[in-house]
């Protein structure tokens, strides 16, 4: 009889207590209009974990991270919870924050070596993800010493030498491993692909020595036949001070001209064309045509030794002459050629039936930048007189 009657008070309390919520509104519950932000500041129920812990804004979260580090726990106990903190990052791919806790968790020393791998092995995931491959494969290596049979750290240590395109230490990873796991699958698939980098790797390596062979094998025949045909490549240098004597002129000429290097056969020119040898062993030269009276100039790719001047030219001017040429003056007959020597503050005419090899070939031109270059003028025009006034001219 008296159970009844306490359970009958029950009900009546209760019923008392949902009758109040019918004229009164529950003052400490969540807010209508904020409730899922209220809601998220619970940890149980939070997505994710703020960046900032504010004790006034997350006042639970707050205690339990109190919790978490609080320092008075044994060693163990404080690894163990940063190690769970730093997955807890990692799920939600903050590998950053992930490595800051897996490293307090380390900074503890506690004397659990399993746990210690996998505070290591869970730090290098973090960096692998990263792309931190360098950290991640020391962090699998300390993590091997430790455990030397622990299969997620074998696997990470290949992961990072094929990222960082060491194939012959990944295998020595994967046949560590193996040893220890001989049907881990990832464990099989990873030698595969490294020992399948590596052979790749290996090809190429010999393919490009082979190529390199076989240019320098091309420079130095193309070298040989520039030396043969007595032409000088000219390399800018600091010129000494000059002298009223003749003698340290022919010293300051000297020290302008290196010798023959294979280096000094390229082209500093936009275009990147240089010099070559056909198979007929002609040379072939990039080759500039200046206009200073118009600003302008021409450029020839492959302009062939044997060839004259005046063969090109006709070309570039013959039917159609360029439209910088308003007063259509430019034509082969009327044009006057020069190389400029620099040192000597020379320029030399050159008659344009001779071949670009004869020219080439003379004692005071010296090939700049691997690309020869012509002065070309009017003869007789006002422009080419003032541009001649003062210059030494002479012939070839």
């Amino acid at each position: 009889m008296a159970s009844s009657e306490v359970h009958s008070d029950s009900d009546d309390g209760m019923d008392a207590l949902m009758d109040k919520f019918k004229t009164q509104r529950y003052k400490k519950g969540f807010n209508e209009d904020t409730w899922e932000e209220e809601f998220n500041k619970v940890p149980m129920f939070m997505k994710s974990a703020p960046e900032e812990i504010d004790p006034r804004e997350y006042p639970e979260l707050a205690c339990l991270q109190a919790i978490v580090h609080d320092e008075d726990r044994p060693p163990e106990e404080q690894a163990e919870s940063m190690k769970d903190e730093g997955n807890a990052f990692f799920k939600e791919k903050n590998y950053e924050k992930a490595i800051l806790s897996y490293t307090e968790g380390l900074k503890k020393k506690c004397g659990d070596e399993d746990l210690n791998t996998v505070l290591l092995t869970n730090r290098a995931a973090a960096h692998f993800h990263l792309g931190n491959m360098r950290s991640a494969l020391n962090d699998a290596a300390t993590a091997k010493k430790i455990k030397p049979d622990h299969l997620k750290a074998l696997i990470r240590g290949a992961q990072c030498c094929i990222e960082l395109r060491n194939f012959a230490e990944a295998t020595r990873w994967c046949d560590e491993g193996l040893k220890a796991h001989p049907t881990d699958k990832k464990l099989r698939e990873l030698r595969a692909a490294a020992d399948k980098h590596k052979r790749a790797a290996e090809r190429d390596a010999r393919k490009a020595k082979a190529k390199e062979k076989k240019l320098h094998g091309e420079k130095e025949t193309l070298l040989a036949a520039i030396k043969e045909r007595g032409i000088k490549l000219f390399q800018s240098v600091k010129r000494p001070q000059r002298h009223s004597d003749s003698e340290d002129e022919n010293e300051a000429s000297s020290a302008a001209i290196t010798e023959l290097s294979l280096d000094g056969l390229s082209s500093q020119e936009v275009t990147g064309a240089q010099v070559f040898l056909d198979e007929q062993g002609s040379l072939h030269w990039p080759v500039f045509f200046l206009y200073p009276e118009h600003q302008q100039s021409d450029f020839i790719s492959a302009f062939c030794e044997s060839t004259c001047f005046i063969d090109h030219l006709a070309i570039m001017f013959g039917e159609e002459l360029p439209p910088w040429d308003m007063d259509r003056k430019y034509h082969p007959q009327n044009f006057q050629l020069f190389f400029e020597d620099m040192v000597k503050e020379t320029l030399y005419q050159v008659d344009p039936e001779m071949t670009l090899l004869k020219v080439l070939q003379h004692k005071r031109f010296f090939v700049k930048a691997g690309t020869p270059s012509f002065i070309v003028l009017i003869k007789g025009s006002s422009f080419c007189k003032q541009f001649l006034t003062g210059k030494k001219i002479l012939g070839l």
